[in-house]
């Protein structure tokens, strides 16, 4: 057992500062362990999000020593405690208390994606034929535990502030799944284009970088979209095309 120091960050929507703290830590113990021993021992009303302390809720989003991590997942031990420990909310999201911070927008701007449209039955017993290489293309955005961190680090709503135009790579990872599903009929590439600001990524690949569980948000979901979005509306060949159609 070994006492070691934290900074906590302590406020409200009006303001705040960082508050130090020291409690025991020992082996094993993980961020969010000192984080409730701290609460118990001498913050009692220190607000902090959490659930399932299994690295797969992605509630307890923040960030530690200046980098985004789930706490529950942030052992103690891969940090240098003789330094001591700095524990800031998300900085993307307005503050609510302390480490709680108000995610509600990522939820309004899921609302934005149209929903899964499957094409109807290929067989009379109401079933569909598909290949398995198509679903385990999509399998890993299934994978998304909306922790919100790959939100966080995107620089386009934690620097420019562009909610109103882009979605973020969350949910762009939840549109892949959606575009790439080998039943989905949906033409969601208007509103990527337009309304979800697939543009406004410029693929630096600092969401993939954080996402806790591995996902390859950039090369396998965002790239992959904005190469759809290319086809149907930069694309020399298919604009001609498209105009020839029509005339048709």
């Amino acid at each position: 057992m070994a006492k070691t120091k934290f900074k906590i960050w302590r406020g409200n929507e009006k303001g705040g500062e960082l508050e130090e703290y020291s409690t025991e830590t020992s082996e094993g113990m993980v961020v969010l362990d000192a984080v409730h021993q701290i609460q118990a021992e001498s913050a009692n009303d220190l607000a902090c999000r959490w659930n399932c302390k299994a690295g797969k809720c992605g509630s307890c989003s923040a960030e530690v020593n200046g980098m985004p991590k789930l706490m529950c997942m942030t052992r103690l031990d891969e940090l240098p405690l003789e330094e001591g420990v700095t524990i800031e909310p998300i900085k993307t999201f307005p503050i609510i208390k302390d480490l709680v911070t108000d995610i509600s927008w990522n939820y309004r701007a899921k609302q934005k994606i149209k929903p899964f449209k499957p094409r109807p039955p290929d067989n009379e017993d109401g079933s569909w034929t598909f290949y398995q290489e198509d679903i385990d293309r999509v399998q890993e955005f299934r994978k998304c535990i909306e922790c919100f961190l790959c939100q966080n680090v995107c620089h386009v709503l934690r620097e420019h502030h562009l909610e109103d135009e882009f979605i973020g790579p969350s949910a762009l990872v939840y549109t892949a799944a959606l575009e790439m599903h080998p039943l989905d009929t949906e033409d969601r590439l208007e509103d990527l284009k337009n309304a979800n600001g697939i543009g406004y990524c410029n693929i630096t690949k600092c969401c993939t970088q954080v996402c806790p569980e591995h996902i390859t948000i950039t090369d396998n979901a965002i790239i992959p979209l904005k190469e759809r979005v290319v086809d149907r509306y930069y694309d020399p060949v298919a604009r001609i095309w498209s105009k020839l159609t029509r005339r048709s």
